[in-house]
């Protein structure tokens, strides 16, 4: 089975979207499938108003059809609401072609925090986005109820792995900071709620890992905390692994795969008790959730390494691309039992 996965989120970008997209085309070929991709490279392209790190790419169903046509694949699968998606999607209806979707942002969430636009009207077009498809994949049992409230149709779950290998407790460290340290990763960036964590009064140090808009306010205002800025592979693999807690301020995030890998290198997770922490962490001992974000990071230090580290081996790579393909299977058969 050949599958294209339509994308807005591509590299440089450095979360979690490429991170599923990246690990599921490179399991597929384990398990019988092959994924390819349509991204923003190679069309003209324009910043994200508010977020220039983020480019937009100029492209229209008119002219990334033939292209989606050119790879010949059994499925095509929509990951972003962004112009590469739209254009996807309007091609595939254009078209007659059977695809899915996933939900990874809570884009109202992340739209309100920036303009005055009222979180109903983005669930309206986010709503009538999907459902045009013949499913909608999401992360965690939460956000699939969530939707389903919100009258989405044809929720499916898509969960998420982690990189055991790359990501794992290490006997070296590469920080040399007083103890304990503080590590929150991801983007710097207003939605992610960064400055609750750099506020908080705790012992040790407070490490940053990662860029974005509001991060140069931030590293002024917060001159103790250390901004390490965007990394990746063993880079930040070590860094994990340097750390005593994982801190999670984020309250907007469908998952969170940086919690995943942080488990894995070993650290106990400290964050707020919201969907995607809940999800993850729950109650399975592997990290404290507390609306005092303070307290559960003061608690988390009384967690083993081993623990952590144990926890995050009920999450593969595999697994979460075995589910994907089912998915995709259980869609195609349904549409070729209507045809």
């Amino acid at each position: 089975m050949r599958i294209l996965v339509a994308t807005d989120a591509w590299h440089p970008q450095v979360n979690g979207v490429v991170r599923s997209i990246e690990a599921l085309r490179r399991e597929a070929e384990g398990l019988g499938a092959e994924v390819v991709t349509a991204t923003p490279e190679g069309w003209p392209s324009m910043a994200l108003p508010t977020y220039p790190d983020i480019r937009l790419a100029l492209v229209t169903a008119s002219r990334l059809g033939p292209r989606i046509e050119a790879e010949r694949p059994d499925h095509v699968h929509i990951a972003t609401e962004g112009p590469v998606g739209l254009a996807a999607r309007r091609h595939c209806l254009r078209a007659g072609r059977i695809f899915t979707t996933s939900y990874h942002t809570h884009f109202p969430d992340y739209v309100a925090a920036r303009a005055p636009v009222p979180r109903a009207w983005s669930y309206a077009w986010l709503r009538r986005f999907h459902n045009a498809g013949r499913g909608v994949m999401v992360s965690t049992a939460t956000v699939a109820d969530d939707l389903h409230r919100r009258g989405f149709s044809r929720v499916m779950r898509w969960s998420r792995g982690v990189d055991h290998r790359l990501f794992r407790p290490r006997d070296a460290s590469v920080l040399d900071l007083p103890r304990p340290i503080f590590l929150s990763v991801g983007r710097v960036a207003v939605e992610k709620n960064v400055e609750a964590f750099l506020a908080l009064d705790l012992p040790g140090t407070k490490v940053v890992v990662g860029d974005g808009p509001a991060r140069a306010d931030l590293e002024a205002r917060y001159p103790e905390v250390r901004f390490l800025g965007t990394r990746t592979g063993e880079a930040l693999a070590a860094t994990y692994a340097s750390a005593d807690v994982f801190v999670f301020p984020s309250r907007t995030d469908t998952f969170g795969i940086v919690m995943l890998e942080a488990l894995a290198s070993g650290l106990p997770v400290a964050a707020y008790p919201v969907p995607g922490p809940r999800d993850v962490i729950g109650d399975g001992g592997a990290g404290v959730l507390d609306e005092d974000l303070g307290t559960a990071c003061r608690a988390a230090l009384a967690i083993p390494r081993a623990r952590a580290r144990d926890f995050s081996l009920g999450y593969t790579w595999s697994a979460s691309a075995r589910q994907f393909l089912g998915n995709v299977t259980r869609v195609r058969a349904a549409g070729a039992a209507a045809s």
